[in-house]
C-alpha cells in the first residue's frame, strides 16, 4: 500500500508515515476519498481544508484528499471499501508539531453517506457506476438534489429465488413461490422486468402459465424498453410461450420503444409459425415502426415468401412507405432479394416507384451492383430513364460503380437524349472513377466523346472542367486518355485545357498524346491571360517537355515581347496585397494590365528564377533576331556561366539559326519528313541536332 504522507510547511524533510491511515486497505482508503470528496462538495465545508475527488466510469479513479491549516495533508490511493463513520479525519497540523494529533472524523455535509446501499426497486434517485484504477467496480446512489446517498463497491446481482426457479423451470418451486402470501408478482427483479418475462425469455411456458394464473394483470406489463412477455418470447423464437400467452389474453399489438409490434418482431426473426399465430389471433397488419416500415418490409428483406404470402392475404399493403419513402418492392431490390422482388411483381407492385430522394428499385439495384436484380427489372421494362435527386440515371450510377455487367444491361434501354438532359454523361462518370471496361463499353456504344458538363455541374469544380478527356487527364489515366482520343476527343474544349493539366503534372507521355491529337499548344487561358503561351507556366521546369513543346509548334518569339523593354522593369507583383496596392497599380500601364502577365514576369518568380538561363537559352534555338529586355538581362546577369547565353541573343544571329526559322516557316514540322534533304539537316531543323559534321 502506497503510504499517506504528511508535511509540515518550512520542512525539508518527510514525516513518519500518518498511522491513522496505517491499518487500512487500498479500498478503503479510495472509499474515504471519494466520500469526502463528495461530502465536501454538496456541504458547507467548516474546516480549512480543500477536498477534491474524480469519478471516471471509462474505468480510472483518483482521489486526493487535503487538509490544510499550517501544513499540509495529502492521501493519494486507489480502491474502495470502508464506511467513513469508522474512519477518523485528519487533525490539522502545526507548522512547529512533528505529529498531527488523531481526532475523530468531521463531514462538511449534513447527510453523510449511509453504511447499506438503498435498495434498486424503491430508490428513487439517480444510481452512478464507475471502476477504479485497479479494476473495482464501483456505485454511488444519489438523491435528485444531488446529496449523495451512498458510495461503495457495486454489490453482486444476486438472483431472486423466484426468477432462479423460473430460469431453472421448477415450476412446483415457481408455483409455491407465486402462491405465497405477501408475495408481489408485479414487483421487478431489474428496471421493468418482471417474472413473466424471465420465463418467457427462457422459454418457461409451464411456468408462464403458473404466473399468469396467479397474477393475470402481468401478461401485457412492459420492461424498459417497452416490451412485453409477448415480444420477448417472439424475439426469442420462444413459441410454446407465445401460445400460453395468446391463450391468456396477450394484447397482441403491444410496440416496442422502437414501435415495433410482435407481428413486425416475428417477421425480422423469420418466424412464420409466430406471425401465423399472431395473424390468427387478429394482430394488425400494416402498423409501421419508427421510421415507417410494415411488418412487409421486414419479410421482403428476408426474403420469406411463406410470410410474405400470408401477410398479403391478411391485408397488407405492398404499396406502403417508410419515412423515406421506400416501399417493400424498394426494400427488395436494394437487399438484393431477387424471389421478393418476383413475388411482389405477381401481387400488383408498381416496378418504378420511387423513394424520397427520386430513386428507383432499378436506380437501387444498380448503386448496390445487384446484376441478377438489374437484369430482371429490365426483362420486365423497368423505366431506366427515372432520375434521382441528383438527376443522375441508373446508368450514370452503374458507370460510377464500374459493374460493366450492370452497364450493359442498361445501356439499350437508357435514352441518349435524356442523359443530355442529365447535364453529365455516363463518360464522365466512368473517366472519373477510372472505370476503364465501362468506359471501352461507353465508347463502343456510340456515347458522344466530346459531351460537355452543363454549366451548373461544371461549377462544382473549382477548375471549371467540363469533359471526360479533363478527367482522364486528371486522374493521369493515360489507358483512359488514350481510349477517348482514338474515338475523336477533342482536347481543346475545356477552358483549362487538359494539355496544361499534364504538363503541370509533368507527365510527358500524356502531353505527347495530346499534342499529336491537336491540343493547341499556345492557347491561352481567359481567366489569367498571358503574353506567351500559357503551357510555359507549366513546362519551364522540365526542360525535355518544355522544348518539345517548342518542336511541336510552340511559339516562342512572345516571350521576348516585352512592354518595358530596356527600360526599369516595376515590381513583381507576387502576392495579393502586392496586386492590390494602389502604389504598384499606379505604376503598371493601364494597355500592359489588360495584355496579361509577361514572360520576363513569370520567369522571375522565385521557383523558377533558378533555370532562367537554361529556359532562354532553349528559347533562342526558335528565334531569330530578338532584343532581351532589362529584366532578362538582369537574370543572365546573376550568375556568370550564363554569359554565353547572354552573347548568344546578341545579333546578328547565325546565318544558319535565320535559314532553319525561314525553311520551318515555309515547309511547317509535320512535312520536315518528306523533304529530300540527308538525315542530319532533317534533325537540325527539327532541333533535334544541332551538329554540323552529320549534314
Amino acid at each position: 500500500m502506497a503510504a499517506a504522507r504528511t508535511t509540515a510547511e518550512g520542512s525539508s524533510s518527510a514525516l513518519e508515515d500518518y498511522s491513522l491511515y496505517s491499518n487500512l486497505s487500498d479500498d478503503e482508503l479510495i472509499q474515504l476519498a471519494i466520500e469526502r470528496s463528495l461530502t465536501d462538495a454538496h456541504g458547507n465545508g467548516n474546516t480549512s481544508g480543500n477536498t477534491s475527488g474524480s469519478g471516471n466510469t471509462s474505468g480510472n479513479t483518483s482521489s486526493n484528499i487535503s487538509g490544510n491549516t499550517s501544513g499540509t495533508c495529502s492521501l493519494h490511493q486507489t480502491g474502495s471499501g470502508i464506511n467513513p463513520s469508522d474512519v477518523g479525519s485528519v487533525a490539522a497540523l502545526s507548522s512547529q508539531s512533528a505529529a498531527p494529533p488523531r481526532t475523530a472524523v468531521h463531514y462538511s455535509s449534513p447527510n453523510p453517506p449511509t453504511e447499506k446501499p438503498p435498495d434498486l426497486k424503491t430508490f428513487d434517485g439517480t444510481v452512478s457506476r464507475f471502476m477504479t484504477g485497479s479494476g473495482k467496480r464501483m456505485v454511488a446512489y444519489r438523491r435528485h438534489d444531488g446529496v449523495l446517498v451512498h458510495v461503495g463497491p457495486e454489490p453482486e446481482q444476486e438472483e431472486e429465488p423466484l426468477f432462479e426457479a423460473i430460469r431453472a423451470g421448477d415450476v412446483n418451486r415457481v408455483k409455491a413461490l407465486a402462491m405465497k402470501p405477501g408475495t408481489n408478482l408485479m414487483l421487478p427483479s431489474n428496471p421493468g422486468w418482471l417474472a413473466v418475462h424471465q420465463a418467457a425469455f427462457y422459454n418457461q411456458h409451464s411456468c408462464l402459465q403458473v404466473l399468469l394464473s396467479a397474477q393475470p394483470g402481468m401478461v401485457n406489463k412492459r420492461t424498459a424498453q417497452g416490451e412485453t412477455a409477448l415480444m420477448v418470447a417472439v424475439n426469442r423464437h420462444q413459441l410454446d410461450c407465445v401460445q400460453v400467452l395468446l391463450e391468456n389474453g396477450a394484447d397482441l399489438d403491444i410496440p416496442n420503444s422502437d414501435k415495433e409490434t410482435p407481428l413486425f418482431k416475428a417477421c425480422e426473426r423469420n418466424s412464420p409459425t409466430a406471425v401465423a399465430a399472431l395473424l390468427n389471433g387478429g394482430a394488425a397488419i400494416n402498423t409501421r415502426c419508427i421510421h415507417g416500415c410494415t411488418a412487409l418490409h421486414e419479410a421482403v428483406v428476408q426474403s420469406n415468401l411463406e410470410i410474405c404470402e400470408m401477410l398479403l392475404k391478411a391485408g397488407a399493403k405492398h404499396s406502403l412507405t417508410n419515412i423515406y419513402g421506400i416501399s417493400p418492392l424498394f426494400s427488395a431490390a436494394q437487399s438484393g432479394q431477387i424471389a421478393s422482388l418476383r413475388f411482389l411483381l405477381r401481387h400488383g407492385a408498381d416496378i418504378n416507384t420511387q423513394a424520397a430522394d427520386g430513386a428507383t428499385a432499378l436506380f437501387e439495384a444498380a448503386k448496390n451492383e445487384h446484376e441478377d436484380i438489374v437484369q430482371f427489372l429490365v426483362s420486365q421494362n423497368a423505366d431506366a430513364n427515372k432520375a434521382g435527386k441528383r438527376g443522375l440515371l441508373p446508368l450514370h450510377i452503374a458507370a460510377q460503380r464500374g459493374n460493366d455487367t450492370i452497364v450493359s444491361s442498361l445501356i439499350p434501354v437508357t435514352s441518349k437524349a435524356r442523359i443530355r438532359r442529365t447535364g453529365i454523361s455516363p463518360l464522365h462518370m466512368a473517366t472519373e472513377r477510372n472505370r476503364d471496361d465501362v468506359l471501352e463499353s461507353l465508347i463502343a456504344a456510340g456515347f458522344e466523346v466530346n459531351a460537355q458538363l452543363s454549366e451548373e455541374r461544371s461549377k462544382l469544380y473549382e477548375d471549371r472542367r467540363s469533359t471526360a478527356l479533363y478527367f482522364a487527364v486528371i486522374n493521369n489515366n493515360i489507358d483512359a486518355v488514350q481510349m477517348l482520343l482514338a474515338a475523336g476527343a477533342d482536347p481543346n474544349l475545356d477552358m483549362f485545357k487538359p494539355l496544361m493539366v499534364a504538363a503541370r503534372m509533368g507527365c510527358i507521355q500524356t502531353v505527347a498524346l495530346l499534342v499529336e491529337h491537336g491540343a493547341d499548344i499556345n492557347a491561352g487561358i481567359p481567366t489569367h491571360p498571358t503574353t506567351f503561351p500559357a503551357i510555359y507556366m507549366f513546362s519551364m521546369k522540365y526542360l525535355t517537355m518544355f522544348k518539345y513543346l517548342l518542336d511541336n509548334g510552340g511559339h516562342a518569339l512572345p516571350c521576348f515581347d516585352c512592354f518595358y523593354g530596356n527600360q526599369p522593369h516595376p515590381p513583381i507583383k507576387t502576392t495579393r496585397s502586392d496586386r492590390d496596392d494602389p502604389r504598384v497599380i499606379n505604376r503598371v500601364p493601364e494597355a500592359q494590365e489588360r495584355r496579361g502577365v509577361q514572360f520576363c514576369e513569370m520567369i522571375s518568380v522565385p521557383s523558377i528564377c533558378r533555370w532562367a538561363g537554361p529556359i532562354i537559352d532553349v528559347l533562342l534555338d526558335y528565334v531569330g533576331h530578338v532584343t532581351l529586355c532589362s529584366r532578362l538581362v538582369e537574370h543572365l546577369d546573376s550568375f556568370s556561366d550564363w554569359s554565353v547565353i547572354k552573347e548568344k541573343a546578341a545579333p546578328p544571329r547565325p546565318l544558319l539559326q535565320l535559314c532553319r526559322l525561314q525553311v520551318l516557316q515555309l515547309v511547317g514540322r509535320r512535312r520536315l519528313n518528306r523533304l529530300p534533304l540527308p538525315g542530319g539537316l532533317i534533325r537540325f531543323l527539327q532541333h533535334d541536332d544541332m551538329l554540323l559534321d552529320d549534314f
